[in-house]
């Protein structure tokens, strides 16, 4: 039933993300206020949705719900729960819905931190920002989705999930690289709204330059952390010279 939920709070937040990404840039193009003002609410909700949803997997994991293909293939029950946490990011499925997660927060910072931006502006960034989250949505839920049942024959137990990510390293590295790739597209969303504006000047540039500021030294910070885990866990030469 967690599941089922998982994936209802998922699809629910793919068609707010529809929403958020059609009707702002609309209202901003034609000035309707309500629509303008709809951005801050969908942002909103599409981030309590998506943690909702997240929360759904974790729980499967922290439960070893087998049923579920995603556990079954990277989790046993005999994985610590300290590690069947951040097993929920992995592997490419799980790992997709803590993008979504993250990305769904910096739409939520972005409607609640941002209330000197005048509002047309903030729609046309909430709006661009929308249209990011529907790609990545749909591609969880049609491509990539981690609540997809392994039935009908139901494993007593689990895999396990791979050796080399139960570390220390895990639990922080990825959350953080995350952070900063995900942040990057407020980034590109200032961009956009700037051009959609005409107003790509120095007034641009101070609205966008702190969340730049902010993504780039979550970035850094996870590089720094790649870094040094695939230096004790690897050595030099291994995924860190990949890198």
């Amino acid at each position: 039933m967690i599941p089922e939920l998982g994936n209802f709070f998922l699809i629910l937040a793919f068609i707010n993300a529809v929403f958020l990404g059609t009707l702002p840039l609309y209202g901003a193009h034609t000035n309707h206020q309500g629509l303008i003002h709809f951005a801050r609410k969908a942002s909103v909700s599409i981030f309590i949705l998506m943690l909702a949803s997240y929360a759904c997997l974790t729980i499967a994991f922290v439960q070893n719900d087998f049923s579920v293909a995603y556990v079954a293939s990277h989790s046993n029950s005999q994985l610590p729960l300290y590690y069947r946490i951040p097993a929920v990011w992995g592997a490419h499925e799980g790992s997709l819905l803590l993008w979504l997660l993250v990305l769904a927060g910096w739409t939520f910072a972005i409607a609640i931190f941002s209330k000197s931006l005048p509002k047309v502006m903030q729609a046309r960034v909430l709006g661009v920002m929308g249209l990011v989250c529907i790609g990545f949505t749909s591609f969880t839920l049609f491509a990539s989705n981690p609540f997809e049942r392994a039935l009908p024959f139901i494993p007593i137990d689990g895999g396990d999930l791979n050796p080399l990510l139960q570390d220390f390293g895990f639990l922080i590295h990825p959350p953080m690289l995350y952070m900063g790739y995900v942040g990057f597209s407020v980034a590109f969303a200032f961009a956009i709204a700037g051009l959609l504006q005409g107003e790509l000047d120095q007034q641009w540039a101070k609205w966008s330059r702190p969340w730049t500021t902010v993504a780039w030294v979550f970035m850094t910070i996870g590089i720094a952390l790649g870094s040094w885990w695939a230096y004790y866990e690897l050595g030099w030469g291994g995924w860190w010279f990949w890198d």
